[in-house]
């Protein structure tokens, strides 16, 4: 349910209104807009006399909100969000290109490759120190020791650092990483995300490989409940019945969840296609459809990479890709008005 209230709402008596709300038991979410402001209630809201609020001097309307997902929704927070890291800001208006390898595998490895991302145009670097395997006799990561590796190419660089953590048990070890990835594997892994509600991380999260956007949006809103507003939604590609790309690019989530949601929406076009060479015209084509950055895969030596070689850019062609894209994202900003 959402509560709107007419414009410039005096703060006293704002104050017993939400007094009253407060006591029908639920839970308070207040979006100031330039001109609105909106109060969003989560919980059980059959209990609340909707004539009785919608009654109030300072009340425009009140509308109950159909879907599931309530801090996630438009709705409740109809202005973009937009989610500080390191002195960069991600959302609506700004565009912001994590790059890097699948993989940690050594600390000339990530260093090397984070500083030819950053020369490139890249703004954060990622990098896996756990890995998710489909066999469990492929390469799983370096673990703590990859983190502090990572650690090491954010020193020699500057770029804040995009990681993927499994394992709630091992939230200890993510304390100094500046994003978290929660990846498709464990979009659903719900005391995970119970988890990282309660933490004051920015959180990539990974849309599932055969999700729908409500799930997607439904995961998201158990970091929010949780506390955590600082949620990043990445389409990654979904399983379809199509061989010829190792997943399908939903282009059109982008739209979708920037309708649904103000969250900021990124896109991997490396998972989801399998192919370097369609990681070009799929990050145009993201870029044409709103979204508010990429996630793409460089190594220095694709042939010879522990993990996801194949679909992985070496760092010549990552830098052809952003001469490409960089200038696009610009004038994308400018046609919405946004730069």
């Amino acid at each position: 349910m959402i509560v709107i209230l007419k414009p410039h709402p005096d703060k006293e008596k704002l104050h017993q209104l939400s007094s009253t709300l407060e006591g029908y038991g639920v839970t308070l979410h207040v979006s100031e807009g330039a001109q609105t402001t909106i109060i969003g209630l989560v919980g059980d809201t059959s209990r609340v006399d909707i004539d009785l609020i919608r009654a109030n001097e300072l009340v425009e309307n009140v509308t109950r909100v159909s879907e599931p997902f309530k801090a996630a929704n438009r709705k409740f927070h109809p202005d973009d969000t937009h989610i500080p890291v390191e002195g960069r800001l991600i959302g609506e208006g700004t565009f912001h290109v994590i790059a890097g390898p699948c993989s940690v595998e050594s600390e000339e490895q990530i260093i090397g490759v984070a500083q030819a991302v950053k020369r490139s145009g890249a703004t954060f670097l990622r990098g896996g120190a756990f890995k998710p395997r489909t066999s469990p006799y492929a390469f799983q990561g370096l673990h703590a020791d990859g983190l502090k590796l990572l650690l090491q190419a954010r020193k020699a660089t500057g770029l804040p650092i995009v990681t993927e953590i499994m394992n709630l048990n091992h939230l200890d070890l993510f304390s100094e990483v500046d994003v978290i990835q929660v990846g498709a594997r464990n979009m659903q892994n719900f005391e995970l995300l119970k988890e990282l509600g309660r933490s004051d991380k920015p959180i990539l999260l990974k849309r599932g490989l055969a999700n729908t956007l409500e799930e997607f949006l439904m995961s998201a809103e158990y970091i929010m409940a949780g506390g955590n507003e600082k949620v990043i939604l990445c389409e990654r590609g979904i399983r379809t019945f199509e061989t010829m790309t190792r997943n399908t690019l939903d282009i059109s989530a982008i739209p979708m969840l920037k309708h649904l949601s103000h969250l900021p929406v990124v896109v991997d076009p490396s998972h989801a296609t399998g192919i370097p060479w369609l990681v070009e015209p799929l990050a145009k084509a993201a870029v044409a459809a709103g979204a508010d950055g990429l996630m793409i895969e460089v190594h220095n030596d694709p042939k010879h990479a522990l993990c996801d070689g194949a679909q992985s850019l070496t760092p010549a062609e990552f830098d052809r890709v952003m001469k490409v894209i960089e200038p696009r994202a610009a004038l994308e900003n400018k046609r919405m008005g946004l730069a």
